[in-house]
């Protein structure tokens, strides 16, 4: 099957690849466009993997206010050089990544963040729901499971799905990224405030 420029075209805009690594994946998947898509994601998997010990030291810290000022996020995106740090693609993601913690409001980065006694509150809580309800144990410990798995979902930046594409994670686009851009980068820290949380807590 022959292989469209408009292909590669749209093939490059959603995941950041190269136009040789977009033709080469369209080729191995038969000009399948959602076969080459999931190629040039484990691609980044196997990429990002390679690189996730490079020292992050350069970066960015994107400051974003959202609705009128009623919503402020600083994020701290680190990468290898201040050459990719100047970089348009670069800027571009830490500035998804501000508008994702505006939106979903993560808790945490990453899902090891999360004390234990954080996590078996939740699990006794979707038991004693189960429990509750009438389930069997057995039952009880897939709901169980299922609860902290959709928590991971709730709290954590990188577990949560792209506000602009639900079939894919902020993980897979951080990977995503670091395969198109070829440094290590990460996600450092972020701080979100809205306006009235603290009085609303006093």
């Amino acid at each position: 099957m022959a292989i469209s420029t408009q292909q590669i075209k749209e093939l490059r805009e959603l995941t950041g690849a190269g136009v040789l690594d977009c033709r080469n994946a369209l080729d191995l998947s038969n000009g399948d466009f959602e076969k080459a898509l999931e190629h040039l994601r484990q691609k980044g998997l196997a990429t990002a993997a390679k690189r996730a010990d490079r020292e992050t030291l350069e970066g960015v810290v994107e400051i974003y206010s959202h609705g009128n000022g009623r919503v402020g996020v600083m994020v701290e995106v680190n990468c290898e050089t201040d050459f990719v740090a100047r970089s348009e693609a670069f800027r571009t993601f830490a500035h998804e990544i501000a508008l994702q913690v505006a939106a979903d409001a993560p808790r945490y980065i990453r899902f090891e963040e999360i004390s234990d006694h954080e996590l078996k509150k939740e699990a006794e809580e979707a038991h004693y729901k189960a429990k509750a309800e009438g389930k069997s144990d057995d039952v009880i410990d897939r709901i169980v499971e299922g609860r902290l798995e959709k928590y991971k979902g709730e709290v954590c930046l990188l577990n949560q799905t792209y506000i602009r594409d639900e079939n894919i994670t902020i993980e897979q686009i951080l990977l995503q990224t670091i395969a198109a851009i070829g440094e290590n980068i990460v996600i450092r820290r972020f701080t979100r405030w809205e306006l009235g949380e603290s009085i609303a807590s006093e």
